[in-house]
């Protein structure tokens, strides 16, 4: 009778409808109940942030949504993804427009569940905010504090501005929006502060929002233990990650006049990944299992994540707990979800699917073909770029002690700290709170790493007399979650000390926040084993499609393909390769460049593979080369030898294809 009932609360959702014209629909919640078109509605939802999706491929990943079995997706808006600078905002620019997004959502008749914030978590780059709020003077993030709430002002009403007229309300497909995010959490982290205060935050998130435009239903999300922190009055509670029914609407009814509807917001098919950290997984059998129950028992839900993609660019945020100062999140946000980073139908999914046919009355659509694979030509590089000089070149900013990153106007990327010894020093240095991962030089020669996330600041040291001490501190992305948001700010963010002496005076800092792809070919050609190396390789495709490169014999650092940053690498892993999405390629002339901070050994070339690579842990890494890299460097060495072996492998291909009948 239950699996008759939750089908029955989805026929009136059949088709969605939610291309209809202006006015014609109603989402509202009453009685209990989730009411479309005043009919009691199940939502079956599924998490996916556009901001970690190539545009190209949105569509796409809705198509696989809906061959699951759902009928709305749910995503974050990340402030910082789209205040891009202080005062200047991108709505527009691909990954960028929301608007587009949700009315490609509107388009595939599904509806949407929208996650302002202004704090998201998601494992994103502070959580979401921008990191020049640090720098505001007075201004203290997720509190009753003037200061940042005029902050959230100016953001939700430029968010409004996009999205205002996409609400049901309005003929669009947004039905219900969030108020602020597992805010009870964050109570329960900071005991410090007054209930009172903490719910008088809230309360000015909420009607900011209202104030702004958004009329359509309210929702917050907590674990179900939180709900007396997290609960907002008139917005409904829903309950993160509870598995158990009879609690679930326990806690929903004493926070919601005793009565429904009951939705679990995040519903983990899956889990998070920091660097050297194993990579999680979650049974299939287990996520079946519980939908089932969900199902069963007239329970809405949201899969978190049910497709991740890939934290782009500097977009991975971090984590921390007792034990570690700092977790970064690896680059891919696969989590283990039933469609994977690249798109593709997991075990997971399928048996998803087939348990959703069974209760929903609309029909399910077959399962989109995945977007074609190809393994790249071997990319021999041409062109190498040793970066330290070229930092030389830029005026610095001195000061007395260094400075963070925020002080020097610089949100993501690398700072080259330099200082100039004229008398000889040796012992331990110490860079205390170092933010968050340093490669440490004497005149030029790399003599060792500082590591936040193994708790590593000092090293011994020595520097001779007229010597010159860099240090490249790169910041492995904000603080997402907790209390100590409030601390975030990166580089080195203490003074250093040299055998128990302070090192003041005549700190010269250079920023490195590669922003975007550089320009190798401007740049002077130039190497040097263990300093940080620009890597460029030009390549042509006949095809394209999405590939994985294969980054597990590399040490640490970034990678750019035709302007688009794929994130960081790291050999320690799990994550071993850096998805490539094959919209980012072009038919013609490609250029990769690879930004190789460790640079132990010398490369000659980049590989790709057909399969990610997400759950190999390192603990050191050869420094020897392969006999691979040694053909590799040899083929480099001698460019002819290399195009008679090309050459010779097109003739090999072309003799293996198989030949066309003539017509008879």
């Amino acid at each position: 009778m239950k699996r008759i009932f939750a089908g029955l609360l989805l026929s009136a959702f059949c088709g969605c409808a939610c291309a209809a014209p202006a006015g014609q629909h109603t989402f509202a919640i009453a009685d209990g109940q989730f009411l479309y078109d005043g009919k009691p509605t199940a939502i079956y939802s599924g998490e996916m942030h556009y901001e970690r999706v190539p545009a190209p491929y949105w569509r796409h990943r809705l198509k696989m949504m809906k061959a699951m079995g759902l009928n709305a997706v749910a995503t974050y808006v990340f402030w910082n993804f789209h205040e891009v600078a202080p005062g200047k905002w991108d709505w527009t620019t691909d990954e960028h427009n929301l608007r587009k997004f949700v009315q490609t959502v509107q388009e595939e008749d599904m509806l949407v569940i929208l996650r302002p914030g202004p704090y998201c978590c998601a494992e994103w780059e502070y959580g979401g905010y921008p990191w020049w709020l640090q720098q505001q003077e007075g201004l203290v993030v997720r509190c009753y504090n003037q200061p940042f709430l005029d902050a959230c002002r100016t953001y939700v009403n430029q968010l409004a501005d996009q999205v205002r007229d996409l609400q049901i309300t309005h003929g669009g497909p947004i039905v219900m929006v969030q108020a602020e995010n597992e805010f009870g959490s964050y109570v329960s982290q900071r005991p410090d502060i007054p209930l009172e205060e903490h719910k008088r935050y809230s309360a000015a998130i909420r009607q900011t929002l209202i104030d702004a435009g958004f009329d359509i239903p309210m929702f917050t999300s907590d674990g179900s233990w939180l709900f007396e922190g997290g609960a907002i009055e008139g917005a409904l509670p829903t309950a993160n990650g509870e598995d158990n029914v009879e609690n679930l609407k326990k806690v929903v009814d004493a926070y919601h006049d005793g009565k429904g509807p009951y939705m679990v917001a995040e519903f983990y098919p899956g889990w998070l990944d920091h660097w050297n950290e194993p990579f999680v997984r979650v049974p299939a059998e287990h996520t079946i299992r519980q939908t089932q129950k969900y199902l069963d028992n007239g329970v809405s839900f949201n899969f978190y994540m049910v497709h991740g993609g890939t934290n782009f660019g500097f977009w991975a945020g971090a984590n921390y707990n007792n034990e570690t100062n700092i977790q970064p999140d690896i680059t891919s946000y696969d989590y283990d979800a039933p469609i994977s980073e690249a798109g593709w139908a997991t075990e997971k999914y399928m048996g998803i699917r087939e348990l959703m046919k069974k209760y929903v009355k609309y029909d399910v659509p077959e399962v989109p073909e995945r977007i074609p694979v190809v393994k790249l030509p071997e990319l021999y590089f041409d062109k190498t770029v040793d970066v330290l000089p070229l930092l030389e070149q830029q005026k610095p900013v001195t000061a007395d002690e260094p400075l963070h990153f925020e002080d020097l106007g610089q949100g993501f990327g690398y700072v080259l700290y330099r200082r100039h010894f004229n008398q000889p020093i040796s012992g331990v240095m110490r860079v205390p709170g170092i933010a968050d991962f340093a490669t440490v030089y004497v005149d030029g020669k790399k003599v060792g790493e500082l590591n936040r996330v193994l708790d590593c600041d000092s090293l011994q040291i020595d520097i001779p007399f007229n010597s010159t001490l860099d240090i490249l501190v790169e910041n492995l992305g904000r603080i997402n979650y907790g209390a100590r948001i409030v601390e975030n700010h990166k580089g080195i963010t203490q003074p250093i000390t040299i055998g128990g002496s302070r090192i003041s005076g005549n700190w010269n800092m250079y920023g490195l926040p590669l922003s975007q792809m550089p320009a190798v070919d401007a740049l002077p050609e130039g190497y040097k084993t263990g300093c940080p190396v620009y890597y460029r390789a030009k390549f042509t495709l006949d095809k394209v499609g999405d590939t994985f490169l294969d980054m597990e014999k590399w040490g640490k650092g970034i990678v750019f393909v035709n302007g688009h940053n794929l994130g960081r690498y790291w050999k320690v892993g799990p994550q071993q390769t850096l998805y490539l999405p094959g919209c980012w390629l072009k038919e013609g002339e490609n250029e990769v460049v690879v930004f190789e901070q460790l640079n132990d050994h010398r490369k000659y070339s980049l590989s790709s593979v057909t399969e990610p690579v997400l759950e190999k842990l390192q603990t050191a890494s050869a420094e020897t080369e392969t006999a691979d890299e040694v053909i590799a460097r040899l083929l480099q060495e001698n460019a002819a030898l290399r195009e008679q072996i090309t050459a010779l492998q097109k003739q090999m291909e072309e003799m293996k294809a198989p030949k066309k009948r003539g017509k008879k």
